[in-house]
């Protein structure tokens, strides 16, 4: 998911100082006086939300607060191994911890959090006149506890959506082409049936007119995480299975047989649904992330794909790292009948509302500095240039940002789908036990991917595999 966040850092900076109000300026220089000379320090993911902390954000606190930052930025498996060892050895190592939507209610159900609100109502000094948690999406709520108090603030949000090159799919001669093997006009995707039609239209195409094109991405890595993720967040949701699959108002079942789903009829059709589509895509999709399928996207290789946001509109609109600037659509995902509805209605959801806060561990040596930040990073002044910077939106005052509208329209709608269609999405479900039956279930998973047991046989283990762990761990009885 990362990428160079580009050289206009010094710009952006200038932009935040001449932002600020007098009184902001002196709420900062006065509260961060006492905390002159500490040095916090951070660790994220390099994504492009987290460089522009550390290259704009960051060095504009400290010049009004007198507070160092050090954020480091690693990779997703280093940022979360050495966050939680950390906090489970209190080393205090870290001042601040990137956490990811889909892993807060581990880290609530392991009290590593400082609780934000609380400290806040408890200190009001800490609190600055222009942070208000008010002032955030409906996403903060992902790091909110039973009780409403806030544990994290939101610094990355974005949808997982449809992007499509609209320079192929407008192309006279691909249309023409497209109608006379199909019978059907060709236009984005709404169901998994047109989707598959069209990818595997384009890579025929490709292979035909040797070009280096193929019909679709495929994040199906054989042994990271990432591909769990795709199928799981992304692909089975749209089949009609929501929150893995696993029924937590029925004992926690994973099996069809105890009336869970997670090797449904519906999964297993998801499943050979994702696995054609890895078969038809470039060969780099065994081995790709969330990063290569972007790069893939960009490199113009493929036709269609489902894309992290964070990094959809660096691929429509940065030249210097998108061979496809100006040829991108957006679009919801492709659907099975009734998802759709279901999304509606509050009974599901259509993919992946991904995104994440940082947080501060209960044990930092410096909570009080690290609120202050946080409260810094929270504020509507600093969000439309790393809105426009890293295609993120937290604040809901940042939509209506002339510079943010102009670059939606750049960008073909892509923050007016945040904004509008954002509802029809879900981060992770609430689950404690999230990573242990990530890693638990993993292994039969790439082994699927590997060939070496069925789909069908594979998501039965599967199932059984996440039941077994969650007896294991005390929430089956």
């Amino acid at each position: 998911m990362n990428y160079a966040l580009k050289a206009s850092a010094l710009a952006l900076t200038l932009s935040l100082a001449t932002a600020a109000s007098p009184a902001w300026a002196d709420f900062w220089s006065d509260a961060g006086a006492k905390f002159k000379g500490v040095t916090l320090h951070g660790v994220t993911e390099s994504t492009p939300p987290s460089n522009y902390i550390r290259n704009v954000i960051a060095p504009e606190f400290e010049k009004k607060t007198g507070i160092k930052v050090d954020i480091e930025t690693t990779s997703w498996d280093q940022m979360y191994d050495k966050a939680i060892k950390d906090m489970e050895a209190k080393t205090g190592i870290y001042d601040m911890v990137y956490i990811e939507q889909d892993i807060i209610y581990s880290y609530l159900a392991r009290n590593f959090l400082v609780d934000i609100t609380k400290t806040l109502k408890d200190q009001p000094d800490l609190k600055a006149p222009t942070y208000d948690d008010a002032n955030f999406t409906s996403f903060a709520n992902y790091f909110k506890d039973a009780s409403g108090d806030l544990f994290g603030v939101p610094m990355e949000a974005f949808l997982k959506t449809y992007l499509y090159r609209k320079d192929l799919f407008d192309d006279p001669k691909i249309k023409e082409a497209f109608k006379k093997e199909t019978g059907k006009d060709l236009k984005p995707a709404t169901t998994h049936a047109e989707y598959t039609e069209i990818a595997d239209f384009f890579t025929k195409y490709g292979k035909d007119n040797g070009m280096e094109l193929w019909g679709t991405t495929a994040q199906a890595h054989t042994g990271h995480a990432a591909s769990w993720y795709e199928f799981f967040e992304s692909i089975v949701p749209t089949f009609g299975v929501y929150n893995w699959g696993i029924d937590a108002k029925n004992n926690y079942a994973a099996t069809v047989e105890h009336g869970g789903a997670m090797n449904s009829d519906k999964a297993k059709a998801a499943l050979k649904y994702w696995l054609h589509l890895r078969d038809i895509a470039p060969p780099e999709s065994t081995q790709s992330t969330w990063t290569e399928t972007a790069t893939t996207f960009a490199a113009g290789r493929v036709a269609q794909g489902l894309i992290y946001g964070e990094n959809a509109a660096w691929i429509a609109s940065d030249p210097a790292q998108s061979k496809v600037v100006g040829q991108v659509g957006f679009a919801l995902p492709p659907l099975e009948p009734g998802v759709l509805d279901d999304a509606k209605a509050g009974k599901g959801y259509i993919g992946y509302y991904d995104g994440g806060a940082f947080g501060v561990p209960v044990t930092s040596k410096n909570k009080e500095a690290s609120l202050l930040f946080l409260e810094f990073i929270g504020q509507n002044e600093v969000q439309p240039d790393w809105a426009i910077a890293a295609p993120r939106i937290t604040n809901t005052a940042t939509f209506d940002d002339p510079k943010v509208k102009e670059m939606d329209v750049k960008l073909g709608g892509f923050y007016t789908m945040l904004k509008d269609e954002g509802k029809l999405f879900a981060g992770a479900p609430p689950y404690p036990f999230h990573a242990q039956v990530r890693e638990a279930t993993a292994p039969i998973f790439y082994d699927i991917l590997t060939g070496k047991i069925g789909p069908d046989e594979g998501l039965d283990q599967m199932a059984a595999k996440a039941e077994e762990e969650l007896t294991s761990l005390g929430y089956r009885k």
